[in-house]
């Protein structure tokens, strides 16, 4: 949890070790309900490498004067991730009904 909306972070260790690596966020909305979405990787821990980038989009909501996740959608390759773009194109383009 975290007061500031810029220091929320998918970053995630375990015993000092970085298992899950932030490379990127964009802030989508800001309030007392916040949504962002980040760009990171998993740690392959027989390899100790880095693999694919994956999306995750989470939902916050401030309560107390700190930042709690209340939902979350993860985008788990960048195939997934371009239908997502490819259909919420087509859908913003299209005419109205």
């Amino acid at each position: 949890m975290s007061e500031n909306i810029e220091d929320l972070t998918v970053n995630y260790e375990e015993d000092g070790v970085l298992v899950v690596q932030e490379i990127d966020k964009k802030i989508l909305s800001k309030g007392a309900w916040t949504t962002i979405l980040f760009r990171y990787r998993d740690l392959d821990r027989q390899t100790q490498q880095y693999g694919d980038d994956k999306f995750t989009i989470r939902r916050y909501q401030k309560r107390g004067g700190q930042y709690q996740v209340k939902s979350k959608f993860n985008i788990s390759s960048a195939a997934q991730a371009e239908k997502i773009v490819a259909a919420l194109s087509q859908w913003i383009q299209s005419p109205k009904n």
